[in-house]
């Protein structure tokens, strides 16, 4: 837009000048118009679609293909506007480049949405090492409703992306793409087979109302049947330090107020995603779901990507180890 001011007022054309100036100008726009009618004709047969990209999802902005509160599918959008097709195999993700390119990270959403529906293969019993358990369970859910297997996803796929920007090859046990499970030696197995650098369960407690705060659970030193945890336990305890610490510091949340004695951390041997585990591995219960004050951290797309960014931030300082 110009700018018209005092002193920049526009001079008054003259009188004598203003006949040849309406010919010369009229004469010209049945050339111009002819002009660009050529021109626009050309244009459309050619040059439309290549210079109009299409819209796509943020990769920043996750909730807007993963709202935390959206049902689960067999084929679901991802974090990345693709579509997952119904498969048994873990999603695997590699970045292009940063700087932990060639760490790997398997990520182990808890539970599954649809594990509510096949009581039979998720009730059926299979051996952690120590004693035999439950395949999977369906998890717990808020009062309002909101499932835990719901929550893990979000907050998995919100994770994702923090750790590929880091150059972090990440690996998923589930994305939502099966009906059901795995079982928890299958969920072991996942971040074993891909020798992974760290890996992670993603939980929500459903303990009574009052009970709050977050905890990670560290695995015991097990040596029993197939069970073996002894080469891993210290790297785990390395691994839950620096994620409980992160998750405080980027969240706010306190550390549980019913169990780790104030310090977050929970050490157990009774957990199959933990004893079967070869890789540096720990468990973390973000909040209580059965608690008002948890439940509305919890189901806070805002609080989730915190959550997230505090994770990904003790999974990069443990593979810096720094």
């Amino acid at each position: 837009m110009s700018y018209v001011g005092p002193d920049f007022d526009p001079p008054e054309p003259r009188r004598s000048r203003r006949r040849p100036l309406t010919f010369t100008v009229a004469a010209l726009v049945p050339t111009a118009l002819v002009g660009w009618l050529v021109y626009t004709a050309v244009a459309d047969t050619g040059g439309g679609p290549a210079d109009a990209a299409p819209a796509t999802a943020s990769s920043a902005s996750p909730s807007a293909t993963h709202p935390s509160a959206a049902p689960s599918a067999t084929a679901s959008p991802t974090a990345h506007g693709e579509s997952s097709k119904a498969s048994s195999s873990p999603t695997s993700r590699a970045a292009a480049s940063g700087p932990l390119k060639g760490k790997v990270v398997v990520i182990d959403p808890g539970h599954n949405p649809g594990n509510f529906r096949h009581p039979s293969e998720i009730n059926r019993k299979v051996n952690i090492g120590t004693n035999s358990k439950e395949c999977d369970t369906t998890g717990t859910a808020t009062d309002s409703g909101y499932p835990e297997a719901e929550f893990t996803l979000a907050l998995a796929r919100r994770l994702r992306p923090l750790l590929q920007q880091q150059g972090i090859t990440v690996k998923f046990t589930q994305d939502g793409d099966r009906p059901w499970g795995p079982c928890v030696t299958e969920r072991a197995r996942i971040g074993n087979e891909a020798h992974a650098d760290a890996a992670i369960s993603l939980h929500a407690d459903g303990a009574p109302a009052g009970d709050r705060g977050f905890h990670v659970i560290l695995p015991a030193a097990v040596h029993a049947g197939g069970a073996d945890t002894r080469p891993i336990a210290a790297r785990s305890r390395d691994l839950g330090e620096r994620v409980a610490g992160n998750f405080l510091r980027v969240t706010g949340s306190a550390p549980s107020n019913y169990l780790g004695n104030g310090t977050g951390l929970v050490v157990r041997g009774d957990l199959g995603g933990l004893n079967l585990s070869t890789v540096p591995k720990v468990f973390i219960e973000c909040g209580n779901m059965r608690d008002s004050t948890d439940a509305s951290r919890l189901t806070s797309e805002d609080w989730q990507q915190k959550a997230a960014r505090g994770i990904s931030e003790g999974i990069v300082s443990f593979l810096r180890g720094k």
